[in-house]
């Protein structure tokens, strides 16, 4: 299967052609795959005044409409599905097995903002809570919040378009989206599927675009929300210079997970091993931090290493293999780099540790100090380590030692140690018996602390795409 020649991008629900200025890159060869049209500041004017023409049509479309949008999506991501992998496997250098379980997630986060469209409900609420307001009652409802701003990151370029773009479909809300100009091809393969649909001129504009170039998708005023996955050190400037809109935010981590005395630790070494390095480790929730008690601290680790140094890493078109390249070189050296530091800190690298271009090969480490880069900042690649505890309290101190708080894992069997963690640790989402890295792409998705603000997950997203009107009703004496 071949990529084309040249993509578009989609200006107010329409593909264009302005130019093929952006090159699109195997990561594994480091070639030019494709080339991309990009967006000016005077394109993405022109998509935001078209996303606020769009603005009351989109409102005023019955559920059934937007749910049957959104059903065609389903339908026809279904139907490319290998199209679709196999897109993201060259743009992201993603493992095939990987591109094609996000492909997956991707039609079910269609498929779940299907089934909440026809479910956005209000509320009657009683008023007269005192003599002033006997004969008052009120009701209220979610209404769209406008036209919305969305930018896209490089690591999951189907799923988290889909998770901003499929909540505003189901609301009723026009948007702009700017994906990764990295692997932005996922996003236009959206935008050619929702531009076979009747939504609203201006409903939908996807314009790759230089970062320099597009200020517009965070300072203009007409957009009523900003939505950015991506660095921490990018999403907090964003949301300065944002004015009024409001804003979300998913800025990633460096997640812990805590095996407990109890846990099965096979399972638990095999969910870890997937978890610190699905992805070539490249995912805001990939286990970085590996916290084990004392009494199954050895063999654990003998354990994760065993099964760490068996994965196959190289082409990521090749079945078997489950650790392709890091987005970029420079990535992969900034994440080499830090190995190195902690080493020469008292690390010690129990297996892998070696680069080669952006393939770094899947490393564990033991002994990493807390004032080290590799501990106090999000690795993002395919490198974790670990440390031991003999307290469950100073345990999720450990994890709470963080400016992150995206998710956390914990193996235990005990109920008590449970409850204590869910009371506990500082994240946005606690998973018992599982990494932190696992996601249900219609439960509460978001962190705390630099990891972000408000919370991703279809109806999590609808309720930030919309606002809340309410209604007043007064009845005379003689009317009641």
């Amino acid at each position: 299967m071949q990529l084309n020649a040249t993509y578009p991008l989609y200006l107010a629900n329409k593909a264009e052609q302005p130019n093929t200025d952006l090159e699109v890159t195997d990561k594994f060869t480091g070639e030019v795959a494709t080339r991309v049209a990009m967006a000016d500041a005077a394109t993405i004017d022109r998509a935001i005044a078209a996303a606020v023409e769009a603005a009351e049509p989109m409102a005023r479309m019955a559920a059934y409409e937007r749910q049957a949008v959104l059903a065609h999506c389903v339908r026809r991501f279904t139907e490319r599905q290998d199209e679709l992998a196999h897109a993201l496997c060259i743009e992201a250098g993603k493992p095939i097995r990987d591109s094609r379980g996000e492909v997956g997630r991707l039609i079910d986060t269609f498929r779940i903002a299907a089934e909440e469209s026809v479910r956005m409900t209000g509320e009657v609420q009683p008023l007269d809570i005192s003599p002033r307001a006997k004969g008052y009652q009120g009701m209220w409802k979610r209404v769209p919040i406008g036209p919305c701003s969305f930018i896209s990151p490089f690591n999951f370029p189907l799923n988290l378009a889909a998770h901003k773009i499929a909540p505003a479909l189901a609301v009723g809300c026009p948007f702009v989206m700017k994906p990764a100009s990295r692997t932005p091809l996922g996003a236009i393969i959206i935008g050619e599927v929702l531009a076979e649909t009747d939504l609203p001129p201006g409903a939908f504009s996807i314009l790759p675009a230089h970062r320099d170039g597009a200020d517009l998708f965070t300072t203009d005023d007409r957009f009523k929300l900003l939505s950015f996955t991506g660095s921490p050190a990018v999403g907090w400037d964003l949301k300065a210079r944002a004015g009024k809109k409001k804003v979300v935010l998913e800025l990633g981590g460096n997640a812990a997970v805590i095996i407990d005395k109890d846990a099965d630790l096979e399972d638990a070494a095999e969910r870890t091993v997937f978890g610190a390095f699905y992805q070539s480790g490249q995912s805001c929730i990939g286990v970085q931090r590996i916290i084990v008690h004392d009494a199954i601290y050895d063999v654990f680790r003998d354990l994760l290493v065993a099964k760490t140094a068996k994965l196959i890493a190289g082409n990521p078109a090749d079945e078997a293999t489950f650790i392709g390249p890091m987005i970029d070189v420079k990535e992969a050296t900034r994440l080499d780099n830090w190995v190195q530091e902690a080493k020469a800190a008292g690390a010690t690298v129990l297996c892998g540790g070696n680069r080669e271009g952006a393939m770094l090969a899947a490393t564990l480490l033991e002994g990493v100090p807390r004032d080290t880069s590799l501990y106090r900042e999000e690795a993002f690649g395919p490198v974790a380590f670990f440390s031991r505890f003999s307290d469950f309290d100073a345990a999720l101190d450990e994890v709470n030692d963080s400016k992150f708080g995206l998710q956390a894992g914990v193996f235990t069997r005990d109920l008590f140690h449970m409850l204590k963690a869910w009371d506990r640790l500082d994240v946005g989402g606690v998973v018992i018996n599982d990494v932190p890295s696992y996601r249900v792409d219609n439960m509460p998705y978001g962190g705390v602390k630099d990891s972000g603000l408000g919370r991703e997950g279809v109806r999590f997203a609808m309720e930030d795409m919309t606002e809340i009107r309410n209604l007043v009703i007064r009845r005379r004496p003689a009317d009641m």
